[in-house]
């Protein structure tokens, strides 16, 4: 005899206005009631506020029974909950879709849209968006990009597909190229010559979202590393032509330059550059945080920095595939 369900017949939660539920597991043996395990778990949210999803039928159990406030959780495994924001701030430009199969989706995503939901965006992330605007809701992005970054993302349509692409990111199959601006090479205090190799062990900071690289061993000059880019100056560029944030101080001559990320981790591009004393123009991380997670974003000074191409043998297919952003800097 087989116990349990096959994984064909397990409950899968609907996506609901373009948003899948998230997961909160139950303490064994609890004696709370659904609405006080929530709202314990989960002090930022108002007991009011899980009122109204336990209204609209938000709240459910591990085999889809939508909860009630009151409902005893001793029995229960997890329940599934989805995330909103009251009064989520709307962001004054939208993705665009560049391509779209059977397979795949490639999207130019603007600069400040987060891919997926989190922090004050949910309905304006760029997943949640495409997932209502192309009726996909199994719609999945394979690989990210930072919220302040613009340019491609690639998802996968089909659910069965998602860990073969996403594969291909982790065995670094992927070619993607970026361009950055940045201040032209003298003005670092480091003799640069380009193109160039930056190799560094990089890791989470105090500040927990931002990354830092450690320092190199003073008596061999080499360390361990993570993370590795291939940068290249490309042209001069006058400061005079771009949106710059008048609240910081830049670089009276800039440069443009192509990055080649060969590893993946976190904010790399923005660390590397920043290691090499070339910043890139208004990024609000590095080297100083100059605006927090709660103060409005200055759409105006965007971060320059845009996922410009990728390329890579699709899994599936077997055909290559070659997008290029339509967006500029």
């Amino acid at each position: 005899m087989v116990c349990g369900m096959s994984s064909s017949n397990a409950f899968k939660p609907p996506v609901i206005h373009g948003v899948g539920p998230s997961t909160v597991g139950i303490p064994a043996k609890t004696t709370l009631s659904a609405i006080d395990f929530l709202t314990a778990k989960f002090s930022a949210v108002s007991k009011e506020e899980w009122l109204n999803r336990f209204a609209a039928g938000e709240i459910m159990n591990a085999i889809g029974r939508v909860m009630a406030p009151q409902d005893s959780l001793l029995l229960e495994s997890h329940l599934y909950y989805y995330r909103s924001i009251d009064k989520e701030p709307e962001l004054p430009f939208k993705a665009r879709v560049i391509f779209q199969d059977d397979y795949l989706v490639v999207a130019d995503k603007p600069h400040f849209m987060p891919v997926t939901p989190g922090g004050k965006y949910v309905q304006q992330s760029l997943l949640v968006q495409l997932k209502q605007a192309l009726n996909l809701p199994a719609l999945s992005p394979v690989h990210r990009i930072d919220r302040d970054t613009a340019g491609l993302v690639v998802f996968s349509v089909r659910a069965q597909d998602r860990n073969a692409y996403q594969e291909l990111f982790r065995q670094r199959l992927v070619e993607k190229t970026y361009e950055a601006i940045a201040g032209a090479p003298d003005a670092s205090s480091q003799d640069l010559v380009f193109p160039l190799v930056h190799r560094s062990m990089m890791v989470e900071d105090t500040q927990f979202f931002r990354m830092r690289e450690l320092a190199k061993d003073a008596a061999s000059h080499e360390t361990t590393f993570n993370s590795e880019t291939w940068i290249d100056c490309v042209t001069n560029l006058s400061s005079n032509t771009l949106p710059i944030d008048p609240t910081r101080q830049h670089p009276k001559s800039l440069a443009r330059y192509i990055l080649k990320p060969l590893t993946g981790q976190r904010h790399q591009l923005r660390v590397h550059m920043n290691a090499l004393g070339l910043p890139l123009i208004n990024d609000q991380l590095y080297p100083d945080v100059v605006r927090g997670a709660d103060e409005a974003d200055d759409f105006n000074a965007p971060l320059q920095l845009l996922a410009k191409a990728i390329v890579f043998k699709d899994p599936i297919s077997g055909v290559s595939r070659e997008f290029e952003s339509l967006l500029k800097l």
